[in-house]
């Protein structure tokens, strides 16, 4: 139940991290309003999760999920460039949070 807590928490950080590049600086009101909600439930269930993980596989696995998310957004919207070494270090973040949840089964 603390993966899916995790993961939840991960996809949460990928919703306020793109709100809040779009709220300029927390000058857009709705982005804004999307932030805040969203962070703090992010923070949370990452908290929770901390409860039965170690603090260093929450934490790498919940911000590599929001920058593989995140990144992965950017290029499929047009906002950062499709090159091979962002592909591959893309592919080296899923690698180690795949590699963590792997070693935290034994």
């Amino acid at each position: 139940m603390a993966w899916l807590i995790l993961f939840t928490a991960g996809v949460l950080e990928i919703i306020w991290a793109m709100a809040l590049k779009q709220s300029d600086g927390f000058t857009k009101l709705v982005p804004m309003l999307i932030v805040w909600p969203t962070a703090g439930a992010s923070f949370w269930l990452l908290a929770l999760a901390m409860r039965s993980l170690p603090a260093g596989t929450a934490y790498a696995v919940w911000t590599g999920i929001g920058a593989v998310g995140v990144a992965t957004i950017e290029i499929i919207m047009g906002g950062a460039p499709t090159t091979a070494i962002r592909l591959v270090s893309i592919a080296a973040i899923i690698a180690g949070i795949v590699g963590l949840r792997l070693s935290s089964m034994s």
